[in-house]
């Protein structure tokens, strides 16, 4: 048998933890009569699973004969996008044919004789919507790690027109938390603060836990001791697995773990240590030699009101986490020792 686990990031894994609460909120709700939202916003530090959740609600929705699925890609023109990956779908195609939609002037689809071109691209998804929507058909459309971008933008801008006329479209995007933080303080698109934010916190250790016993035919005792080693984190979890099925050394990790640090050093925590601020930083140094606030704020060199907004900045971006009152502490696996060693 291969290697059941993956180093690669968004593709969903073969062996894969599913997050039954998260999805089945999100399910639930797009497919409902009277969805409570349209939009739902899925933020996490890297390697949390955002891209994974997202792509397995897609997946399983593109499955059912009354969902359209649609991905888009944040650093192209996402209304152009829409519109051409809307005409191009078999299902849709030859009806918008039929209907005389003619797009060609914004370069979709062909020239239809006797029909008049329609010029705006705002207005070509609108005549696609009604379409669908006589078809009784709802569209969900994907953006994956967007940012505060113009183009991104102009086109949930664009969505928030659609959704106020009642048109069957859905939106789930993934971001880490600053990204979609800046969009939500953008002109025009606050009523995003209004969409629910499902934030990617650790798996739940008893699946941890079941699903190393049983790959590794192993006792609880010993996959607790893996799973400890990955606090939970998505990505820890895969490139654990990955190594101590690889080394055959799920009995005793010891001899991989100057692997697995060096696995998560180069694939995320560098990058998320370089997005990190100054202030950031002096914390985080901090935390490697206390967990207490009071001797963190002191090694920092920082007083209570300067030290506040950082703390709950670094919680929002899933990267510590207060376990008590007076306490902080890493909640990514050896982020500690990669501080120590590196910094």
């Amino acid at each position: 048998m291969s290697n059941p686990f993956t180093l690669s990031f968004g593709k969903k894994p073969y062996e894969y933890i599913s997050r039954i609460q998260q999805t089945d909120e999100i399910l639930h709700d797009f497919n409902t009569e009277h969805p409570v939202s349209q939009v739902y916003m899925l933020t996490g530090v890297r390697g949390s699973g955002k891209t994974v959740l997202m792509s397995a609600i897609a997946n399983h929705l593109s499955e059912k004969n009354d969902w359209i699925v649609v991905e888009l890609n944040p650093t192209r023109d996402l209304l152009k996008g829409l519109a051409s990956k809307l005409y191009e779908k078999e299902k849709l195609k030859a009806v918008f044919i039929n209907a005389k939609l003619d797009f060609s002037i914004l370069g979709i689809g062909v020239h239809i004789e006797g029909a008049s071109p329609v010029t705006d691209i705002e207005t070509a998804i609108e005549q696609m919507l009604k379409i669908i929507q006589h078809m009784h058909k709802r569209v969900l459309i994907t953006i994956d790690e967007v940012e505060n971008s113009q183009t991104v933008r102009e086109f949930v801008s664009a969505f928030q027109i659609y959704m106020r006329e009642n048109y069957p479209v859905f939106l789930l995007m993934t971001g880490l938390y600053d990204k979609i933080n800046a969009l939500q303080n953008s002109n025009n698109v606050t009523f995003l603060y209004r969409a629910p934010k499902i934030e990617m916190g650790p798996l739940d250790t008893g699946a941890v836990v079941n699903s190393y016993r049983q790959i590794f035919d192993i006792n609880t005792e010993r996959a607790k001791n893996l799973a400890s080693l990955t606090m939970g984190y998505p990505f820890a979890y895969q490139v654990l697995g990955f190594l101590c099925y690889k080394n055959k050394c799920a009995l005793n990790p010891e001899p991989i773990l100057s692997e697995y640090d060096q696995r998560l050093s180069e694939y995320v925590y560098t990058k998320i240590w370089s997005e990190m601020s100054g202030n950031d930083k002096r914390i985080a140094v901090a935390m490697t030699e206390s967990q207490e606030v009071s001797e963190i704020m002191k090694r920092s060199g920082m007083k209570k009101s300067e030290f506040s907004p950082y703390r709950a900045r670094l919680i929002k971006r899933g990267l510590v986490y207060s376990p008590e009152r007076g306490k902080l502490r890493f909640l990514l696996p050896r982020f500690s020792e990669f501080v120590e060693v590196n910094y």
